[in-house]
């Protein structure tokens, strides 16, 4: 059985839904982008999610949000739907679009991780080979001058949105945010500080590729690739799925963290126990999602919960 998560209004995540097999399903055409850009901005007006940075790779997709509402479930259900069945008449594609592993949700709990996370997001198709500076890759992508003032914009693909349906506007934008832990007064520091760390990412890809003695495949060539071929490099296996991101030395925020989600995990059982047994009355922990949405389970409200 899977651990519980609590889904907690306000948290900012990292974000992570692979390709099946590492296709290059999400090759950087300008399809592709519409597509991306489009069902993000509908998806996340309509359950409340803040967009701060998104990066479309070729094989999978990075974006870090904050979940005003306490709705990310659902954005992800409906995101990834509407992504998946557009890719398949893009690619007239039959099967699965994501691979068969849950979405990647890591909970940001300090700048620092934002920092790092938004950096990675961003850095993405440099640390990957593809282009030698993050604002050179083709597919839809944040740019770090943009966070908390620029706007994704997509029209409405011609392809799978019904232009009769209401729900399907001409025209989808979303505003890219600042973190709500950012205010404005230090809002160019933030940036400052990760576009110092994308600096640092690619300076160390240029290091490593110059010593296998590679270079950058370049923005040309991504576009260019067969979407249908998949990737040959060697991925390791991931044998951990951090639920949560505090930066680095950051022990004090660590071990926050994981005092919190025990306290979590523990009560959430305790609970399910009690329901499981019929005493209906019992009460879940704060961040409690699945069993309040779809069995109308009493949550206290007023405890405070970190996944």
């Amino acid at each position: 059985m899977s651990q519980p998560r609590a889904i907690v209004p306000g948290a900012t995540y990292l974000l992570t839904r692979r390709v099946l097999r590492r296709h290059f399903l999400f090759r950087p055409d300008s399809a592709i982008t519409q597509l991306v850009i489009y069902t993000l901005a509908v998806s996340a007006h309509r359950y409340g999610i803040l967009v701060h940075a998104l990066c479309v790779m070729s094989t999978h997709i990075h974006i870090v949000v904050t979940d005003t509402n306490g709705e990310l479930p659902k954005f992800l259900q409906r995101f990834h739907r509407l992504v998946a069945l557009g890719t398949k008449i893009l690619r007239a594609w039959e099967g699965p679009v994501w691979d068969d592993r849950a979405t990647s949700v890591v909970r940001l709990a300090t700048r620092e991780a934002l920092v790092e996370k938004i950096a990675y997001t961003l850095a993405n198709p440099v640390a990957a080979g593809l282009v030698q500076h993050a604002c050179e890759w083709p597919g839809a992508k944040v740019s770090v001058g943009d966070i908390g003032r620029g706007l994704l914009r997509a029209q409405r693909p011609e392809t799978y949105f019904n232009p009769q349906n209401p729900e399907w506007p001409t025209e989808a934008e979303i505003a890219i945010e600042l973190p709500p832990s950012i205010n404005d007064c230090d809002a160019h520091k933030f940036r400052s500080e990760i576009n110092a760390m994308i600096d640092r990412h690619e300076r160390q890809a240029r290091t490593t590729l110059q010593r296998q003695g590679l270079s950058f495949l370049g923005a040309a060539r991504a576009r260019k690739i067969s979407p249908y071929k998949r990737a040959t490099s060697i991925e390791p296996l991931r044998q951990l799925n951090p639920t949560f991101a505090v930066g680095r030395e950051r022990r004090d925020a660590q071990r926050a963290a994981i005092t919190a989600i025990h306290a979590f995990r523990v009560a959430y059982r305790q609970s399910l126990n009690q329901w499981r047994a019929g005493i209906r009355s019992t009460t879940f922990p704060a961040g409690t999602w699945w069993m309040r949405v779809f069995h109308g389970v009493a949550v206290n409200e007023g405890e405070l919960a970190a996944a």
